[in-house]
């Protein structure tokens, strides 16, 4: 397929998704970098070999994974055009997105509560990237409940149909790479030690 063909509009989507596409694959990239010096690291003697992580982010990953499915109602009930399922939906999944990171927060005071920081005397290298992951994580969830904001925003304004949906797609693809590579990284911390 040759990329400069088409309409205007045409070629704008295909832009915009292959922006987002570059940006997913550096975040990959990020994250990928971490999980390599985390693995790297276990090797330290001062390494925790036995830390479990807290029951908060099971239930996170639990939740997280419910917002995908919400956000896939919304763009299914988009594309049949029934605008009051959409919303109820988009809503259902911001809900999902906030309680995914009340939850996170959660554990990191379980964290705090067995006596581990993310820096100073208290503090291990552990911890410490399970901190930075974790964090760095939360601020794209943010980003993507910032994008679901817009999203809901616009299709209160009828901005969407089944025809005209880029940027709910747009929304949509970064809300379920991040819920994926939460779920990966909740894997990955949980059985990598």
């Amino acid at each position: 397929m040759d990329l400069t063909q088409g309409t205007l509009e045409e070629k704008n989507s295909r832009a915009k998704k292959m922006m987002l596409w570059f940006g997913i694959i550096s975040l990959i990239m990020s994250f990928a970098g971490w999980t390599s010096a985390f693995v790297v690291s276990s090797s330290r003697p001062d390494w925790l070999k036995d830390f479990q992580l807290p029951n908060a982010f099971i239930i996170s990953t639990i939740v997280i994974i419910l917002s995908s499915v919400s956000f896939l109602l919304a763009k299914k009930a988009l594309k049949v055009a029934n605008n009051n399922a959409t919303m109820l939906w988009l809503l259902v999944t911001l809900i999902l997105g906030v309680v995914f990171i009340f939850y996170q927060f959660s554990g990191f005071q379980q964290i705090i509560d067995l006596g581990y920081n993310f820096t100073g005397p208290t503090s291990n290298v552990t911890m410490s990237y399970i901190y930075l992951i974790a964090v760095v994580h939360i601020l794209h969830v943010v980003v993507g409940l910032i994008c679901l904001l817009v999203v809901i925003y616009n299709h209160f304004k009828q901005k969407y149909n089944p025809t005209k949906m880029l940027g709910f797609e747009l929304a949509s693809t970064f809300w379920h790479f991040i819920d994926i590579l939460w779920v990966y990284l909740f894997l990955f911390l949980y059985f990598v030690r």
